[in-house]
Parts: structure tokens; C-alpha cells; sequence
């Protein structure tokens, strides 16, 4: 009995507490029940395509068809590469023995760009004097998929990501008038792989795997650019440059693709 009348006497001393306790309680729940609904809100607004809240998709994603090899590696810029000049005609000199009247795929590339690409006598991004047959926007790198009597270098299946989808036989090159894009301070150019070099044509581990090229008597220059794509990139002479492969359908218009005696 004495333990009734003391919890009555509680009871009676405190209702005013009591009745604070239940207000509180039951603003918390009002709140928590806002913080939700404010929650799922976002979460509706975040995820606008989706049927709910909890980021189940109405529908099932469509998985796309796992890439071809070649698509699997993605292109990377060499960087910092110097770069020299060459030309379609050019004559050989003592620090270049080999005459560029035909290339390591073209045996009559000269006559078929059209005449001598003359770096000095510029009408535009073209030689004066004639509009060539082929672009005038084209590139050497040190590195010859074909070996003399024909077929393919041993490596070549392994380190051209390219070379199954172009495969076309044992006497026909996978890289020969492959699309590079060339860059410097701002400025890019794309331009077709038409000949070996400079000075090497077996050096596979900088063109395909981004290894610093071989030594070589130029300041160890690794590509070698036309007059057209020196102009484009507005080079006053020999200079470091960056470049990648690229993919036809990467490549923008330009004067790389159009050319004529106006192009600017």
C-alpha cells in the first residue's frame, strides 16, 4: 500500500513534466517523419529517370557487346617527342642518306603526291606550283610493320593494337596511312603515317608501347613531320611536339582532309 500512495504522490507532483515528455516525443516523431520524407524527396530529384526512390531501374540496362581487341587499349600521347622536318622529294645529305622520292611503302611516292613538296616555296599549307594528289598533311614514325621479300615483323600481331581489323595479306602494310594527331602549345593537327623514320625503322616499343625513342644523331628526334604540318602548328624549326593515334572517324575536317592552293 505505501508503495501506491508514494508512485500516486509522484504522479500528482510532476504531471507538468510528464506532459513535456510526451510533447517532445512527439515533435521528435513529427521531425524524424520530415527528415524522411525530405530524404526520399531528393532522392527522387537525384535519380529523375528512375521509377523510385531506392534507384531500381524500371527497365534493365542494355549490355553492350564486349569491344573488338583493337577497340580494348586505349590511345595515349607521347609526350615531349622532337620533332624534324621532311618532305615528299627531298634530296639526300650526309646527316640523311636516304633520298625521299619514294617511301618504305610507296616506291613511286613522289610521283604519286604529285611533284616535290618543297618546304621553302609554300602557296598555304601546299607547295607551290601544283595541288598535290594526296594530302599534304602526312608523318614518319621509326617503325616498319613489313620486313624485305614480304610478311609482317614477328612482334607486329602483338604491338599494333590495330593490325587484325587491317590485316589485308603479307605484302600489305597495317600502318601505312594511319591518322596521328599532333599537338603543340594549344594547337592540333592530324596527319597520315606515310614513312619510316627518322633514322630507325624497328623501334616498336616507343611507337606502340610510349618508350622514349631510340638514340639517334638529331637530338634523338622521334617523328618527322611534313611542311604542312610544321606550318599548321606554326614551328619555326625543329621542336618537342605531343602525338597519338587516332581513329578515322576521330579525325575533324580540316586542310588535312580538304586541301586547296588557298587553304589557310
Amino acid at each position: 500500500m505505501a508503495d501506491r500512495i508514494l508512485v500516486l504522490l509522484i504522479l500528482l507532483t510532476f504531471p507538468p513534466q510528464l506532459g513535456a515528455m510526451e510533447g517532445t516525443a512527439f515533435a521528435l516523431s513529427k521531425r524524424s517523419t520530415q527528415t524522411h520524407r525530405d530524404y526520399l524527396e531528393s532522392r527522387r530529384e537525384l535519380f529523375s529517370e528512375l521509377s523510385d526512390p531506392f534507384q531500381v531501374a524500371s527497365k534493365a540496362k542494355v549490355i553492350e557487346e564486349e569491344p573488338e581487341p583493337w577497340e580494348n587499349k586505349r590511345s595515349f600521347w607521347r609526350r615531349g617527342i622532337l620533332a624534324t622536318i621532311f618532305w615528299v622529294g627531298e634530296q639526300p645529305t650526309p646527316r640523311n642518306p636516304t633520298p625521299n622520292d619514294k617511301s618504305s611503302w610507296d616506291p613511286q611516292w613522289q610521283e604519286n603526291f604529285g611533284g616535290i613538296d618543297r618546304p621553302e616555296s609554300r602557296n598555304g599549307f601546299l607547295p607551290t606550283g601544283f595541288v598535290p594528289k594526296q594530302t599534304p598533311f602526312y608523318i614518319a614514325l621509326p617503325y616498319n610493320d613489313l620486313v624485305p621479300g614480304g610478311g609482317h615483323q614477328p612482334e607486329a600481331s602483338e604491338v599494333i593494337p590495330w593490325f587484325w581489323k587491317l590485316h589485308q595479306g603479307p605484302t600489305t602494310s597495317v600502318c601505312h596511312g594511319r591518322w596521328v594527331a599532333i599537338h603543340r602549345e594549344g594547337r592540333i593537327c592530324y596527319a597520315r603515317w606515310r614513312d619510316c623514320g627518322p633514322f630507325s625503322t624497328d623501334d616498336w616499343r616507343y611507337v606502340f608501347l610510349g618508350e622514349r625513342p631510340k638514340p639517334n644523331p638529331n637530338g634523338n628526334a622521334g617523328i618527322d613531320i611534313s611542311p604542312a604540318v610544321r606550318d599548321y602548328l606554326q614551328l619555326d624549326g625543329n621542336r618537342r611536339v605531343d602525338w597519338k593515334f587516332v581513329e578515322d572517324f576521330e579525325v575533324p575536317d580540316g586542310p588535312w582532309k580538304n586541301w586547296t592552293p588557298t587553304s589557310q
